[in-house]
């Protein structure tokens, strides 16, 4: 199960760049339900997500970079390409994704964070630098981003 909270960064904290940092390209074979492939760093993953905006079911199976490949080639819509630089939140045990788009989303900042449970995302109280947050609206989901261009 993921619970995550999402948020529309407009300016990002300083001295992001030195938080430790992976390299993301993905693609989507489908939207609905979500089934996408994965390119992080030197891993390579499919991903099934059920439908859900705060928690949905996830699964993670490995893939040769032959496979990738193979399917990157029948993804359908945009790949999309971004640094996600991740920032432990303090002693609470959370950790920050910050996602800095490249490609047809350069400049698109996001932020996510995970949690064990429901009520512990719906009591987070995000830091100063996080802009609007965007979990409830699904209009910064990955699969959706990867069906239309940036306006």
């Amino acid at each position: 199960m993921e619970i995550e909270r999402k948020y529309l960064i407009e300016t990002p904290p300083a001295g992001y760049e030195a938080w430790s940092c992976r390299s993301i390209e993905q693609a989507y074979l489908c939207t609905d339900p979500v089934v996408r492939i994965r390119k992080e760093d030197d891993s390579f993953y499919l991903t099934y997500k059920s439908k859900g905006l705060l928690s949905r079911e996830e699964y993670n199976l490995p893939l040769t970079r032959e496979a990738y490949a193979h399917l990157l080639a029948k993804a359908d819509g945009l790949v999309l390409a971004k640094s996600r630089y991740l920032c432990p939140l303090g002693s609470s045990g959370l950790t920050v994704e910050f996602d800095v788009f490249h490609g047809e989303y350069e400049g698109l900042m996001l932020a996510e964070v995970e949690f064990p449970t429901e009520e512990a995302a719906l009591s987070f109280t995000p830091p100063d630098w996080f802009g609007r947050d965007v979990t409830f609206s699904g209009e910064y989901q990955n699969s959706r981003l990867s069906r239309c261009k940036k306006q």
